[in-house]
C-alpha cells in the first residue's frame, strides 16, 4: 500500500499536470490580443466602420476605420474599433454594426479554420459574421451580415503590426522572399525609340533606356506589346503614328545579353499583351540565347514545392521569367497556349493590386486591393495555394507619369508597401512597380523590404 506521503506526491504531480496542460486547440489558435484587420478570405477586403454599419472596404492601412483591437471578454471575444473607444464590431439583428463593447451583441466566439482563417460566431447560435451572397453580374455586397458557416464566413485576422523575420542569407532566400525594383512601362522612355503618338510621347513613364535601367538595378520590366505587320511592337495603346517603334525582341535581347554578362542576376518581364500567340512565339524566337536563361516554373514543381531558392535558380541558369496578362482560355480557343513556349499566365502565378493611384496630379488613392476583383473575376491579393504562394506585384503609379508627382509618390513607396499593401495581401510585395524609378529614391524601398521576410 502506498504511504500517505507517496499518495500526496502523486496527487500533487497530477494536479500540476492539469495546471500545466495546454489550452484547448480552438482557444490556442485565437490570435493574441492586439490590433487586427478583419479581412474576408474570399474577397480580401476589410471590415470597416462606415457610420455605424460594418462593411467590407478596400484595404487602406490606418485610414477608413478598418483596425480593430481584439481582446477576451468573459468566455468570448470583442473587437473594439481603434478609432472609436468603446465601439465594437457587433451586430443588430442580421446586420453587422458597431455597438457598445459592453453589449452582448459585441461578443464573438472565435474558432480556427486552419491556414490563418477564422470564424466569428454569435455565441449560443449557429450564426457567423459573413459576406453577403454575390448577386449575379455584380460584386459582393459591401454590408456585412450574420449568416451560415460557408466559405464567405471565413476571415483572416491580419495583424496591424506583424512579426517579421530577418531575411535569410543570400544562399537560402527563396524567390518569393525577395523584392525587385520594377519599371512600369519600361519601354516608354523616349530614349530607345518612339512608343506613342507625338503628344503622348511628351509624358514618358521613364526617362532612361532599357540598358540604363538594367545598370541602375531595375529587375522587373512592364512592357505593352501590340501586333503589327512587323510583329510584336512596344507601343502605348496603339502603334498608329508611332515614329521609330521598338520591337519586343530587341528589348528582350538587351535583357538576355545583360544576363550573360551578369550571371548572378534574375529578371522578370510582365507583358500587357495584345498579340496572337503565334506572333509572340515568332517574336521570341528571334532572341539569341533566350532558351539558355528562360525560367519555367510550370516545369519545376513550384505549385507543389513552393518557389525555389534564388541560389538554385542562378545555378541552373533559370534567370528570366516571362509573364503575359492574357488568359489561358482565350489562347486555348486560338489553338496555341503561350506557356508551351515559356510565357507564363500571370493570373496563375501572381496577385496584383489595382494599377492606378489616381490621376497624374492632385489627390491619390492609397487603398490596396486586387486588380482582378470585379463582377466576373475574384482573385484576392490574399490568394495562397497550399505550398504555393503567388508572387505579389505591387503597382505604385498614377494614370500619367508626371515627374513631380512620381518623385513625391516614390518617396512614400516603402510606407505604402508596409502599411497598406503588405497587410492587404498578407505577403510582402515582390515587385515594386513605379514610374520614373530614378526619382524619389524608389531603390531605398526595395532595400528596406529586402531586410526581412513576412511570415
Amino acid at each position: 500500500m502506498p504511504s500517505p506521503r507517496t499518495t500526496s506526491l502523486a496527487a500533487a504531480v497530477a494536479l500540476a499536470a492539469v495546471v500545466a496542460a495546454p489550452a484547448p486547440a480552438a482557444l490556442a489558435a485565437v490570435p493574441a490580443p492586439g490590433a487586427y484587420y478583419v479581412q474576408s478570405a474570399v474577397t480580401g477586403l476589410n471590415a470597416a466602420d462606415s457610420g455605424g454599419a460594418v462593411e467590407q472596404h478596400r484595404p487602406k492601412g490606418n485610414e477608413d476605420r478598418q483596425q480593430w483591437t481584439l481582446r477576451a471578454s468573459g468566455a468570448s471575444y470583442v473587437l473594439e474599433s481603434v478609432d472609436a473607444a468603446g465601439s465594437c464590431l457587433g451586430r443588430s439583428g442580421d446586420q453587422a454594426r458597431t455597438v457598445a463593447c459592453t453589449s452582448g451583441d459585441a461578443a464573438w466566439d472565435i474558432t480556427d479554420l486552419g491556414s490563418g482563417r477564422h470564424r466569428l460566431k454569435v455565441p449560443g447560435t449557429e450564426r457567423y459574421l459573413t459576406v453577403g451572397a454575390k448577386p449575379s453580374g455584380a460584386n459582393y455586397p459591401a454590408p456585412l451580415v450574420t449568416g451560415g458557416a460557408g466559405d464567405l464566413a471565413a476571415w483572416y485576422l491580419t495583424p496591424v503590426t506583424p512579426t517579421t523575420n530577418p531575411m535569410p542569407p543570400a544562399g537560402q532566400r527563396t524567390l518569393d522572399q525577395v523584392t525587385f525594383l520594377t519599371a512600369h512601362n519600361a519601354y516608354a522612355n523616349g530614349v530607345d525609340g518612339g512608343f506613342a503618338p507625338p503628344f503622348v510621347n511628351l509624358v514618358p513613364n521613364q526617362t532612361r533606356g532599357i540598358n540604363q535601367q538594367l545598370s541602375d538595378g531595375v529587375r522587373g520590366f512592364m512592357l505593352d506589346i501590340h501586333q503589327t505587320p512587323d510583329g510584336a511592337i512596344l507601343c502605348h495603346n496603339s502603334c498608329t503614328l508611332v515614329s521609330r517603334p521598338v520591337a519586343l525582341w530587341v528589348d528582350i535581347q538587351r535583357m538576355v545579353d545583360f544576363l550573360k554578362q551578369n550571371p548572378d542576376q534574375f529578371l522578370t518581364v510582365f507583358l500587357e499583351d495584345y498579340v496572337d500567340p503565334a506572333v509572340l512565339r515568332s517574336e521570341l524566337a528571334r532572341v539569341n540565347g533566350l532558351s539558355d536563361v528562360l525560367y519555367r516554373p510550370d516545369q519545376t514543381g513550384v505549385r507543389t514545392s513552393g518557389w525555389p531558392r534564388m541560389a538554385d535558380l542562378i545555378a541552373a541558369n533559370d534567370r528570366l521569367l516571362l509573364f503575359t496578362d492574357r488568359s489561358r482560355a482565350s489562347d486555348q480557343a486560338a489553338g496555341l497556349t503561350r506557356d508551351t513556349f515559356g510565357v507564363m499566365y500571370q493570373k496563375e502565378w501572381t496577385v496584383e493590386n489595382y494599377w492606378s493611384m489616381g490621376g497624374g496630379i492632385g489627390s491619390s488613392d492609397w487603398s490596396c486591393y486586387s486588380r482582378w476583383y470585379d463582377a466576373n473575376t475574384n482573385i484576392p491579393l490574399t490568394r495562397t495555394e497550399s505550398a504555393f504562394k503567388p508572387l505579389f506585384v505591387m503597382n505604385h503609379f498614377r494614370d500619367a507619369g508626371i515627374t513631380g508627382t512620381a518623385t513625391n509618390d516614390n518617396a512614400k513607396l516603402a510606407d505604402r508597401a508596409q502599411r497598406f499593401c503588405q497587410p492587404a495581401a498578407r505577403k510582402k510585395p515582390n515587385f515594386l512597380a513605379v514610374d520614373h524609378y530614378n526619382l524619389g529614391n524608389a531603390a531605398s524601398a526595395v532595400t528596406t523590404l529586402n531586410t526581412y521576410t513576412y511570415p
